[in-house]
């Protein structure tokens, strides 16, 4: 009788709902927290969070900063399958027949604790080749007011 490998039929299991999901169409859309990978760095000044988010367009992302925690939030609006009438043709292009059409609106957000208290006014962000840098200057832990973060 064959060992049973208790990894491996979760792994099948896994596989398993992810092409039931696919044939669904992939539409539920949530945000998820593991979709944006971070690195928090800090020294005596400041503290820096980078942020990997790739094919967003800077006014689609959001950053805040309250309650001693960082907020990043992004939100692409691309084209969907719900477009596109019954024959396959995309109410827009007429002429247009999509054989594969698989990107859809994609929104995802983390907040992040920060490990030390922080100077709202001080703080600036900058976003290149997909990836948010934001840097904040340390301060005392005595304001604790919200404060929204431009992204030059």
């Amino acid at each position: 009788m064959p060992r049973r490998d208790p990894f491996r039929e979760i792994e099948e299991l896994f596989e398993r709902m992810g092409r039931e999901f696919e044939e669904l169409g992939g539409t539920l859309e949530t945000p998820m927290s593991a979709d944006v990978a971070v690195d928090v760095a800090e020294d005596d000044e400041e503290i820096r969070v980078t942020a990997d988010l790739p094919g967003y367009d800077r006014e689609e992302i959001d950053v805040e900063l309250h309650d001693e925690a960082l907020t990043i939030a992004a939100t692409r609006e691309d084209a969907s399958e719900t477009d596109a009438d019954a024959d396959g043709a995309d109410d827009e292009e007429d002429d247009v027949r999509y054989h594969v059409r698989e990107r859809r609106t994609r929104a995802v957000s983390r907040r992040i604790p920060l490990p030390a208290p922080v100077k709202p006014d001080g703080a600036t962000a900058s976003y290149t080749n997909g990836v948010l840098t934001v840097t904040l200057p340390k301060r005392s832990a005595t304001d604790a007011s919200g404060h929204r973060i431009d992204i030059d």
